[in-house]
């Protein structure tokens, strides 16, 4: 007897909206670190005012994805289920609180706004971010959390030329 996946409450065409709002604050908070480095090495003002606008993008659509994702953790007792559910959701809350620590070291004059604090929070938050990844895609991919039935692997495979 085939299982059920647990799905998204939020959701657009079955596609759950919490998978697509989630990469853009990895690749936002992801660059700011990138972004930080630069700046360290070169003290060009340009990286921080970029590690600025990235922190504001990803703290923006990371809270979005944030909601999405809370009300799936809420409302579906089966999101919630898998051991790595609760992993995921702290420390994506983990992650927006270090950014926002991170915005507002970022906020200061010139190089006391990246060396060393804000260098610091950047790398700690790709971190836990990583880690929280990490057991976000154990319940897609171990789980099936989110993932339609029907859009099982066996749907997939190809069939043999006759």
């Amino acid at each position: 007897m085939p299982r059920s996946n647990p799905s998204s409450t939020v959701a657009i065409s079955r596609h759950p909206i919490h998978a697509t709002l989630a990469p853009f604050p990895i690749v936002c908070f992801t660059l700011t670190l990138v972004v930080d480095i630069a700046y360290w090495q070169t003290s060009t003002l340009m990286w921080q005012h970029f590690a600025e606008w990235l922190l504001f993008a990803g703290l923006v659509v990371g809270a979005l994805a944030a909601l999405v994702g809370a009300i799936d953790f809420l409302v579906r007792r089966e999101v919630r289920a898998p051991g790595a559910a609760w992993p995921h959701a702290v420390g994506g809350i983990v992650v927006l609180v270090l950014a926002f620590v991170n915005s507002l070291v970022h906020a200061r004059d010139g190089w006391t706004g990246v060396v060393p604090y804000g260098l610091i929070l950047s790398a700690v938050t790709v971190a836990v971010m990583m880690l929280s990844d990490w057991f976000g895609r154990a319940m897609v991919y171990r789980h099936g959390v989110g993932v339609s039935a029907s859009d099982s692997v066996s749907d997939y495979r190809r069939s043999e030329p006759t």
